[in-house]
């Protein structure tokens, strides 16, 4: 990830009078090029960008010598991969600069190039039953019969004909394509966030340096639509910050309609993990950055590239002022083929948005004939509507559009044969698809990715983490609200506040809270929780003290007590564990308010005390009035009973809490996917290092802990606890991690039977079939869940808790954590 800087000084020999000069920079390494102290082209073999354009038609008052500066980075537009893209980058890369040339463009050659590249595609893809195939085969065959190789008056001629055949007009019936420049940027993923911010400034000076050139042009930039389109605040603030004359271009060609910001958010986010909360403030940080910096808000959410999309989002759309939606990613379903490709899509609350994938598939088409026609024909919405995006151009630092993806398009922008293409803004593609929405149909719930289910589990410590950080932020704005409201001294750390959220809304990036990204990226994102754990807990400390600054002040001869705050809006009685004179921890039973507090003095002896007892044949029993628990040597829970209802929720000769191993071995995406015949390599954890004994012999805390080996080297400790007055019980589950391609579940089989569990998802829940009768059914295997998930008949059920995780699946009767 270094980055090395080339001076380079040119000559421009003068007998190149009139012709249109280019400095060509070859290199397997990302680069750009600096003038006059300005960025102003990337530089990006994968990207087709080789070339800076020094002038197109070389005048006397021009100068002739000049310094430029190329700054090279030492890696590829998809990283530093040893072998494959997805690998671990390869420390021993080295970077080749293979070409520095200065030349002569002969616009001319390159204009005959294009035209007969685009003839020979519609000679061979409109098929032999059309006849305008034919057509452009005998005019390309002319052309070369015209043109003399040696004789640069040959060329117009030659031009001339292919002009005839493009020139001939397409029927009113014809489908219309809506081309915006895109350029998708991963704000980390193969790279670390730092190098996307100077992918940032290689793609979009790339395009600023096109739309000079090229007034037509819009681009969609979703981190803002030649029109361009880009989409994440994020990375315009990296921008502003580190490019600001950039960032002044950019600007400019925001008010002048050809940069179009869209999305709304702060990054493009998981589109699953985020809380409702969480989620609520990617909206609510893009939308002000937009607004602030651009004097619009976003009214369409563009999400192209993350895996699934929550059945809240419509919901949460709608009341950021947003009604229209666009991605692609389910056309990478590898199960069953999603039935549309323009719909009306419906959020848990009754909530539409008007939502469009583009029928190519793709948010990084290269303007050719193939995707054009790719375009018409895979649309499956024939019918109910004739218009679709298309999103053209290199992403990922790859520059975005080219001069020749748009050279190619003039060509095809009503041309007989072919369906229109038309240089367009997302405005006016979803007004158009608004006008013709009358014959949509409307999908209802969620829109779930068949593919990367793995993504709900890896990287721990990024689960664990993003859920940590998402508690002590509600928990920081609650004391400080209230320490507001009580004290007019206090003042609300607003600024604090938004950085800290800035940074978490940064984590939560599609491939970073996914897990679906390298090391690097990884080291980076757990450093900003520990920044967000630390200077949330001082905000907090701050807040509390203001809050509660006489209740805090020991007085002469009173009994030392312990202050308890609840920030939930219930009121709670639990037991809590509070420092001792000697360090040590002594137990209290304390009911609390909602959103307030109480002083714990004198312990709190319950109505009912918790008893613990070791049976004959070494197995536990845990009971407290609310529930009775069986545990056995191996920390199998063997039986779980509602005392109330004498109702027993582990069937005969079943054991929950029951780990189990499985082989994780995908067709490819590591990371990312588990495949459903990992289910057929289920192995029961069967190893035990430490027998289950007791540790809390019961009043107000029972516990009991025990200790298993896991696959080869890994080993898992849990101790299970039953509190006073509680109607849980609870796991706390270490596992020391070593193993490589396996997969570490914990199964509770319950006894209810229900054809559906129920799923928390952003504020609010989800159902989905515990059977397999369908494809679309069998293919949620694996699924995410927030906080719970449950199984429920009449009048009984059962409930899995967890505070750190989010894959899970039920199948049958039996629960299933992710670890």
């Amino acid at each position: 990830w270094e980055t090395c800087w080339f001076k380079v000084e040119l000559s421009i020999p003068l007998a190149w009078a009139g012709r249109e000069v280019h400095f060509v920079w070859e290199s397997d390494g990302e680069g750009m090029v600096w003038r006059d102290a300005q960025p102003v082209q990337g530089l990006t073999k994968e990207g087709e960008k080789t070339s800076y354009i020094l002038t197109r038609s070389l005048k006397e008052s021009e100068p002739h010598s000049l310094t430029l500066y190329v700054e090279l980075a030492c890696n590829g537009l998809f990283g530093a991969g040893k072998g494959s893209m997805i690998a671990p980058p390869d420390p021993d890369r080295r970077v080749t600069l293979s070409k520095a040339e200065l030349v002569v463009f002969n616009r001319d050659v390159y204009e005959l190039l294009v035209d007969l590249e685009i003839l020979l595609d519609m000679a061979q893809l409109l098929g032999e039953e059309n006849q305008r195939s034919f057509q452009a085969l005998y005019t390309a065959n002319q052309m070369v019969n015209v043109c003399d190789v040696t004789d640069p008056s040959t060329f117009p001629p030659a031009r001339d004909l292919a002009a005839a055949i493009f020139s001939q007009r397409n029927g009113e019936s014809q489908h219309t394509i809506h081309a915006m420049g895109h350029c998708h940027i991963d704000s980390a993923w193969l790279w670390p966030y730092e190098e996307t911010i100077r992918k940032c400034a290689r793609s979009w000076v790339t395009v600023v340096h096109l739309m000079e050139h090229n007034p037509e042009l819009t681009f969609a930039c979703s981190q803002l639509g030649l029109i361009t389109v880009l989409w994440q605040a994020q990375q315009f603030e990296w921008v502003r910050s580190w490019y600001p004359g950039l960032y002044a271009r950019i600007q400019d060609f925001v008010a002048k309609g050809q940069f179009v910001p869209v999305g709304g958010t702060w990054v493009e986010m998981d589109g699953n993990l985020p809380s409702g909360e969480s989620m609520v403030r990617q909206f609510l940080q893009g939308q002000r950055f937009f607004q602030e910096q651009f004097g619009q808000i976003c009214s369409e959410f563009w999400l192209p590239d993350t895996f699934g999309y929550s059945a809240q989002l419509p919901q949460l759309m709608r009341g950021c002022g947003i009604r229209r939606f666009l991605t692609q990613k389910l056309s990478w379903n590898l199960v069953n083929s999603f039935p549309h490709h323009t719909f009306f899509w419906e959020g848990i609350d009754g909530s539409q948005v008007l939502t469009h994938f583009p029928p190519g598939d793709s948010y990084g088409m290269h303007g050719r004939v193939e995707e054009i026609l790719k375009t018409v024909k895979n649309n499956k919405d024939k019918g109910r509507v004739n218009h679709s995006a298309f999103l053209f151009g290199f992403g990922d630092g790859g520059g975005g559009p080219t001069q020749k993806m748009l050279d190619r398009m003039k060509r095809m922008s009503d041309t007989d044969g072919l369906p229109r293409v038309q240089s367009s803004t997302p405005d006016q593609l979803f007004s158009v698809l608004e006008k013709e929405s009358s014959q949509l149909c409307t999908w209802v719930g969620e829109l779930f990715l068949e593919l990367h289910n793995g993504t709900y589990t890896t990287q721990a410590q990024i689960k664990k983490g993003n859920r940590e950080c998402e508690r002590i932020l509600h928990d920081v704005e609650v004391l400080s609200t209230l320490a507001v409201a009580q004290d007019s001294v206090f003042q609300y750390p607003a600024s604090q506040l938004q950085r800290l959220w800035r940074l978490l809304l940064l984590n939560q990036f599609h491939d970073v809270l996914p897990g679906s990204c390298i090391q690097l990226v990884v080291e980076d994102a757990l450093q900003y929780y520990t920044e967000i754990r630390r200077d949330g807990a001082q905000l907090q400390e701050e807040a509390v003290q203001s809050l509660c600054r006489d209740l805090l002040q020991p007085k002469a001869q009173s009994t030392k007590s312990t202050l308890v705050l609840n920030t939930l809006p219930w009121e709670r009685t639990e037991v809590v564990a509070r420092p001792g004179p000697d360090g040590t921890e002594t137990l209290a039973l304390v009911t609390v308010p909602s959103m307030g507090f109480a002083l714990v003095q004198e312990p709190f002896v319950p109505p009912h005390p918790v008893t613990v007892r070791k049976q004959a044949d070494g197995s536990i029993t845990m009971e407290n009035g609310l529930i009775a628990a069986c545990l056995d040597m191996m920390g199998h829970l063997t039986s779980l009973q509602l005392l109330d209802s004498g109702r027993s929720s582990v069937p005969d000769g079943c054991y929950a809490n029951q780990f189990a191993l499985f082989d994780d071995v995908p067709l490819y995406w590591d990371a990312w996917d588990v495949m459903d015949y990992h289910l057929q390599t289920r192995k029961p954890v069967t190893t035990l290092l430490k027998p289950l004994e007791i540790t809390l012999a019961g009043g107000l805390r029972g516990s009991a802990r025990f200790s298993l080996q896991v696959g080869k080297s890994s080993t898992l400790t849990q101790e299970i606890i039953l509190d006073a007055t509680c109607p849980y019980l609870r796991f706390l589950t270490q596992v020391e991690w070593k193993e490589a391609h396996k997969f570490l579940k914990v199964e509770f089989p319950v006894q209810v039977q229900s054809t559906n569990a129920t799923y928390e998802i952003q504020f609010g829940h989800l159902q989905r079939p515990t059977h397999w009768n369908t494809s679309w059914d069998w293919a949620r295997f694996e699924v995410w869940a927030h906080k719970w998930l449950d199984l429920s008949e009449h009048g009984f059920g059962v409930a899995l808790l967890n505070d750190c995780k989010y894959g899970a699946s039920a199948h049958r009767n039996v629960l299933s954590l992710s670890l």
